[in-house]
């Protein structure tokens, strides 16, 4: 039973970690305005949408390949997914969060096992606001 605590007890501080390092913007536009131009921007650079709860402020992507192989029934590589989360600061502006998860990937006969691994840089993030930013 300690096992199992001590366990979620690493996964939940990973999780805090994990969003301790995104990057936030704040734009000068009302959230529904920047979310509509958010997932638009998404869409444009290729990012298909997982997840969208509109009522909470976030929204999730698809994980895209970076590099490695992968042949449906077999895969191999490291991958990436972001989530925006969104928060009206006041009624004309809102704060943007993008935070990427990066992990590493094997997949045999459809399993997938993933394995966390670090982001070595932003650039990911820092793009997608400012495309955010200039579709506003």
């Amino acid at each position: 039973m300690r096992i199992v605590a001590v366990t979620l007890s690493l996964l939940l501080c990973g999780a805090t970690f994990a969003a301790a390092e995104g990057l936030t913007q704040t734009f000068n536009a009302p959230i529904d305005k920047v979310w509509a131009n958010s997932e638009s921007v998404l869409k444009a650079m290729g990012w298909d949408i997982d997840k969208s709860e509109r009522g909470i402020g976030w929204l999730t992507t698809d994980s895209r390949k970076l590099d490695g192989e992968d042949y449906g029934v077999y895969a191999k590589g490291m991958r990436h997914s972001l989530r925006l989360q969104f928060k009206a600061v006041d009624a004309n502006r809102t704060a943007v969060t993008v935070d990427r998860t990066v992990f590493r990937r094997e997949r045999i006969l459809w399993i997938d096992k993933d394995e966390p691994a670090k982001a070595l840089d932003q650039n990911v993030e820092k793009e997608l606001l400012s495309a955010i930013g200039k579709t506003l």
